[in-house]
């Protein structure tokens, strides 16, 4: 069997393409340009670099970009008051707190504080709550670019068996709760399956569709799948390796074990992480157009 490689990089182009054409048009029509603040605490080398995609992503949009750096050593107090801040700017359409935080702020306090509105990762309680009962809301960018690879790679969903390994309120709660409901490009049956199983490879052998998302190196291999199956790699492992940076980054899926038996796969890096991205610019540009 030929396995069609998804090419993420491909398609979040695509959906920044249509998000610039949008923001010109809003900008055109009504004077409102997009507005992203991000805060970003500590110097954590992944959220730096995360921040600076980001950053580069909302210039390429023509947004209004805010970035506030801060010391690790920064007060609750502080970051909620700059929540507060952003929460009452109407420049500012979306509102992003790179997480990890420091230990000493409580994270679900810091969410919580932001305007659901204004909540571009969609991890405010009420945006999830919204996900749940299927009404309108920000969606967590992860779960909505899975949605969309699976849609604009014609894959079909609707009655397919949708198993999801992993259960964080990041990606597996949210794209399960996405995929089983009754709207296009849903309307599966998802299993969602975790550490607590006996046999977690009983139920990802039984996939139409399977979603690694647990951050475990190459840790599905060609034995674990259903002939034709298509494979969403959301891991991103770093793992030593014999080449100049002495390590490469890999999936959660061994993927060259499944090539020729999962009839499509996303690869690692290139597949969800610019979706990630992608939906994140969706979200700031339909937070200003509201």
């Amino acid at each position: 069997m030929m396995t069609k490689i998804i090419d993420g990089k491909q398609i979040a182009n695509k959906i920044k393409e249509e998000v610039r054409e949008q923001t010109a048009s809003l900008y055109k029509s009504k004077g409102i340009k997009p507005g992203l603040a991000i805060l970003l605490v500590g110097n954590d080398p992944a959220s730096e670099s995360y921040v600076r995609s980001k950053e580069r992503n909302s210039e390429n949009m023509d947004f209004h970009f805010v970035m506030e750096r801060r010391d690790s050593n920064i007060t609750e107090d502080e970051v909620l008051n700059l929540i507060d801040q952003w929460n009452n700017d109407d420049e500012i359409h979306g509102i992003l707190i790179q997480l990890p935080l420091p230990k000493h702020i409580d994270e679900n306090k810091v969410l919580t504080r932001l305007d659901p509105d204004k909540d571009v990762d969609g991890f405010h309680p009420i945006n999830l709550g919204r996900l749940v009962v299927g009404l309108d809301g920000m969606v967590p960018c992860t779960p909505a670019g899975i949605v969309e690879l699976l849609k604009r790679s014609n894959v079909e969903t609707k009655g397919k068996h949708v198993v999801v390994l992993g259960r964080s309120n990041i990606v597996g709660k949210p794209v399960a709760n996405l995929l089983y409901q009754k709207r296009e490009g849903a309307n599966s049956i998802v299993t969602i399956c975790h550490s607590a199983a006996e046999d977690v490879f009983q139920y990802t052998k039984q996939a139409d569709i399977l979603i690694v998302a647990i951050g475990s190196a190459n840790f599905i291999k060609e034995e674990h799948i259903k002939e034709g199956c298509t494979i969403i790699d959301v891991g991103i492992n770093r793992i030593d390796a014999d080449n100049e940076k002495g390590y490469e980054i890999v999936g959660d899926v061994d993927f060259n074990s499944v090539i020729g038996k999962a009839s499509a796969i996303t690869p690692v890096p290139g597949g969800v992480g610019p979706m990630t991205i992608a939906m994140l610019m969706s979200n700031t540009y339909k937070s200003a157009a509201k």
